[in-house]
């Protein structure tokens, strides 16, 4: 079988990878910002960018921290937002890699499925002419394995 690419797949799928990144950015600036306005502890928008990402990747490396219970509860939302989204461009982004092996692979077994439905085709085909050959010989097998007929008489063995 010709191997058949699939950009409009291909496409899609890094679409989604573009915009699962811009989404990453897009939360992590605004956590940034957050924690930059609601924590007098983060002095600069650049400490507020590194607690959002320290924050919404789960690492929390303890350089810095929340330090007021807002600021404690905005990181809540910059956790929940970080690991669906964080994960998300994972996802898309493996999705492309495993893309192509899974259609390969697919590919195959369809093959090997198709194949097979050709041989079993071919031995009925094979079956049934044999039955016909004995058919004009005055004999014939019916479904029952007990039970012979000939053209003018149906009987049991």
């Amino acid at each position: 079988m010709p191997k058949k690419k699939h950009p409009r797949k291909i496409h899609i799928a890094r679409q989604g990878v573009i915009y699962s990144l811009v989404l990453c950015a897009a939360i992590l600036l605004l956590g940034g910002a957050g924690f930059w306005l609601l924590d007098p502890g983060v002095k600069t928008l650049a400490d507020g960018l590194w607690l959002a990402f320290t924050t919404a990747a789960t690492v929390g490396y303890g350089d810095m921290v929340p330090s007021t219970h807002a600021s404690r509860m905005f990181a809540v939302i910059v956790v929940l937002l970080g690991l669906a989204v964080l994960s998300l461009a994972t996802a898309s982004l493996a999705a492309i890699f495993v893309e192509k092996d899974v259609e390969e692979g697919e590919e195959r077994q369809i093959e090997h499925e198709l194949m097979r439905e050709v041989r079993q085709l071919r031995e009925e085909v094979r079956l049934m002419r044999q039955e016909i050959g004995g058919e004009k010989a005055g004999t014939t097998r019916l479904s029952t394995p007990d039970v012979v007929h000939t053209p003018e008489r149906r009987h049991a063995q």
